[in-house]
């Protein structure tokens, strides 16, 4: 339990920014409908499933261009 308690200190701030890129991603794949590469659900699968790297992945190459919806 001592272990768990030594790491607590950066393993919740990681969590924090993880489950934040999540949550932004879903709002904005959820907000627009022009993706540059695939569709709304598997941007959605993605952004769950790979957790740190989904979100960043969307941002980078799943958005849209036009994002004036």
């Amino acid at each position: 339990m001592d272990a768990i308690r030594q790491y607590l200190p950066v393993i919740i701030p990681l969590a924090v920014i993880e489950l934040g890129l999540m949550i932004a991603a879903l709002i904005h794949i959820f907000t627009h409908k022009h993706y540059r590469f695939g569709n709304r659900i598997l941007w959605v699968i993605i952004a769950v499933v790979i957790t740190t790297i989904g979100p960043i992945l969307y941002f980078v190459i799943g958005r849209g261009e036009n994002d004036n919806d």
